[in-house]
C-alpha cells in the first residue's frame, strides 16, 4: 500500500522498510503493520488534537510532569509552543508507559521507539502469525474466563504498583494471544498519586474486566477487585505481590460525638489562651511605653 505521509521519514530513515497494511483507525490514532528488516511490526500514528475524539483528555494529563520549566509555563499558558509541546507529552506518555510496564511484568507489546508521532513497536501475533484478536473477539470457557481475569487482575495490581492506572482499559485494549491477555492502548495512562481522578478512573478499569468476563464466568459479577486494591494502595499496603480475594467490606463509620466535642472544646480552650497572651503581650508593650515615656 501507500505509505502514508506520517510514516515517510521513517521509511527515509531506514527504521520502516515497507507498509504492509491498515490495522485499524481508532479515536487518537491509526495503526499499520510494518515490515523493519525480517520483522514484522506496527507503526501507531497518532493524530493531530484537532483530529482526536478522546473525551475528557485534561482528565488524563492531570498530574504529568514536564521538567523542562519552559515547556511546563507554555502549556499552562496554552500557547502555539505549549500546545506543540503537550502533544509531544501525550506522544511520549504511552512509550514511556510500555518501558515501564514491561520491566514491571504486565505484557504489553515491545515498544522500539516513538519518531515524530509514531510509535514503533511488537505485533502481538496468535499462533498462525496473524493479529491477534482483541478480547472482544474471543469466547472462552468458564475455566479459561477465570484464569484470564485472575491474569489481567494480576497486571492491574502490578500497574498501580509503579503508580499507573491505564485510565481506559476495556475488552476492547486487550489482545489475546497463545499466552493469554496483552494489554494496549496507553497514551492516556494516569498517575496513581497525582490524578485527582484516579480512583473512579481505576473503578471502571477494573469493573470493565470484571463486567466482562463475568459474561462467561457468573462467579465474577459480584467481586469488588477495584475497592479492595484501592483500599491497600491508599494505606501503602499493595504489593505486585499481594493476594486479592475479590471482597471488601465497607466501613461504616459511627461518628464517635464525645471525641468531636473534646475536640471542639480543646480548640475553644486554644484559642482562649491565644487570645489571652495576645492582651498579655498588648499590656506588656503598653507598659514599657509608659515606663519610657516617665
Amino acid at each position: 500500500m501507500k505509505t502514508p505521509k506520517r510514516i515517510q521519514p521513517l521509511v527515509d530513515d531506514g527504521l520502516v522498510d515497507e507498509v504492509k497494511s491498515q490495522l485499524m483507525s481508532g479515536k487518537e490514532a491509526s495503526v499499520y503493520v510494518v515490515r523493519c528488516g525480517d520483522e514484522i511490526r506496527c507503526a501507531k500514528v497518532y493524530k493531530e488534537a484537532s483530529q482526536r475524539s478522546f473525551k475528557q483528555a485534561v482528565a488524563y494529563r492531570e498530574g504529568r510532569k514536564v521538567r523542562n520549566s519552559r515547556r511546563a509555563r507554555a502549556m499552562e499558558k496554552g500557547s502555539g509552543f505549549g500546545r506543540e509541546q503537550q502533544e509531544k507529552v501525550w506522544q511520549s506518555a504511552e512509550v514511556d508507559a510500555l518501558y515501564k510496564l514491561a520491566a514491571a511484568g504486565v505484557r504489553v507489546p515491545e515498544p522500539y521507539g516513538c519518531f515524530d508521532g509514531v510509535l514503533l513497536m511488537e505485533l502481538v501475533t496468535d499462533d498462525d502469525g496473524y493479529v491477534a484478536p482483541r478480547l472482544n473477539d474471543v469466547m472462552m470457557s468458564e475455566e479459561q474466563a477465570l484464569e484470564d481475569h485472575q491474569l489481567v487482575i494480576s497486571y492491574i495490581v502490578k500497574m498501580l504498583c509503579v503508580g499507573l492506572i491505564h485510565g481506559d482499559l476495556s475488552e476492547f485494549n486487550v489482545l489475546v494471544d497463545a499466552y493469554g491477555p496483552v494489554i494496549i492502548d496507553l497514551p492516556q495512562a494516569v498517575d496513581a498519586a497525582a490524578n485527582n481522578n484516579a480512583e473512579w478512573m481505576l473503578t471502571r478499569d477494573v469493573n470493565n474486566m470484571r463486567d466482562y468476563y463475568s459474561q462467561f464466568a457468573p462467579a465474577l459479577a459480584n467481586t469488588e477487585y477495584a475497592k479492595e486494591m484501592w483500599s491497600l494502595f491508599e494505606k501503602g499496603e499493595l504489593t505486585s505481590d499481594t493476594e486479592l480475594s475479590g471482597e471488601f467490606v465497607e466501613q461504616d463509620t459511627v461518628a464517635d460525638i464525645a471525641a468531636i466535642m473534646q475536640e471542639i472544646d480543646a480548640a475553644r480552650e486554644e484559642e482562649l489562651a491565644r487570645k489571652e497572651r495576645l492582651k498579655e503581650a498588648q499590656q506588656g508593650v503598653d507598659e514599657s511605653k509608659f515606663n519610657w515615656a516617665e
